[in-house]
């Protein structure tokens, strides 16, 4: 009897003695999976996303992320429903969708100048705004952030639609400028202009950013995150400002990380980052304010684009989660 209970005992000591050793050890802690809708292709200009991902910024901050490159309108109604916590969408979407009482969030401003441009080959002559008087202009569509930021260049200038002839040629931007069948076209600051240079061409190039301060591409979650787990939205937002904010500092090594997430990434296509990089620029990373959030949905109701202006334009964003990773 003695033996089996000296064995029962030596067996405790090893157990306790185990269990003391794992003490020691810091727990694994489980990520969370998180699907994050980019709202385009993969590219170079999500350096900041993929710096983040590979310095293990959003696995520090407890996430596991997948880059979805689904269409920005999907990431609205799937972030505005609860089904994911964010995605990266354009300021005048947010506003269009709390037109309709979807309840997304804008939580930080990636793109502190609005990236729309207008692009025309030198020998036309279009240096402002007010030379587009009366020209064929090319558009992707009378949808998005293009549309919306060319009828904002045209507002701060005093132009009206009608003085423009607006055509709708699909995202056939280059081919459309090179063959002259339209004066001047209109695509994002950092891509557009990048590749027509590429080519040798000459061109000149109106920023809408230069005219008017509007809400480009940031980061939204909803308001069920907000209220039910604000330190989650906290934490993702650092991480992505630390992302931000290291591609800024480091634009040669973060284009080497984006190798590693854009298929087939040629060093020419650096140029894409070097041309994004004056657009994320700021004193403090990630802020919105309220002036440009006002231009925004002015512009979409002067357009019609919105019926009426939403009831409380200071719920449709929030600083509080920058600001806090900035103390």
């Amino acid at each position: 009897m003695k033996k089996k209970l000296r064995i029962i005992m030596n067996m405790l000591i090893v157990v306790l003695l185990l269990a003391a050793c794992g003490a020691d050890e810091p727990a694994e802690t489980e990520l969370m999976p998180i699907r994050l809708p980019m709202g385009f292709v993969a590219d170079p200009q999500f350096a900041p996303f993929y710096v983040a991902q590979e310095k293990g910024y959003f696995s520090e901050a407890g996430f596991e992320v997948e880059f979805d490159y689904s269409f920005e309108t999907d990431g609205v109604s799937l972030v505005g429903a609860n089904e994911l916590p964010f995605a990266i969408v354009s300021g005048e979407q947010v506003l269009l969708a709390r037109a309709q009482e979807v309840p997304v969030v804008y939580v930080m401003e990636w793109f502190q100048r609005f990236p729309i441009a207008v692009v025309s080959k030198a020998e036309a002559n279009i240096e402002t705004p007010m030379d587009l008087n009366g020209r064929t202009v090319g558009l992707p569509g009378f949808f998005g952030a293009s549309y919306v930021g060319y009828l904002g260049l045209l507002s701060a200038s005093g132009l009206q639609p009608e003085d423009v002839n607006g055509q709708d040629i699909g995202f056939n931007q280059i081919e459309s400028l090179l063959s002259d069948q339209s004066e001047a076209v209109v695509g994002y600051a950092n891509n557009e202009p990048v590749q027509l240079a590429g080519r040798g061409e000459q061109i000149n190039v109106i920023q809408v950013s230069d005219y008017i301060d509007m809400v480009a591409n940031g980061i939204i979650t909803n308001e069920t995150t907000i209220a039910e787990n604000p330190e989650m939205v906290e934490r993702f937002v650092g991480a992505a400002l630390r992302g931000l904010a290291d591609t800024l500092a480091n634009p040669d090594e973060a284009f080497e990380i984006s190798k590693n997430y854009v298929e087939e990434l040629e060093d020419e296509r650096k140029a894409v980052l070097d041309a994004s990089l004056p657009l994320w620029q700021a004193e403090t990373l990630g802020l919105s304010d309220l002036a440009s959030w006002q231009n925004t949905q002015q512009v979409l109701l002067d357009a019609g684009l919105m019926d009426e202006p939403v009831a409380d334009l200071t719920a449709v964003f929030t600083n509080e989660f920058v600001l806090a990773n900035n103390e």
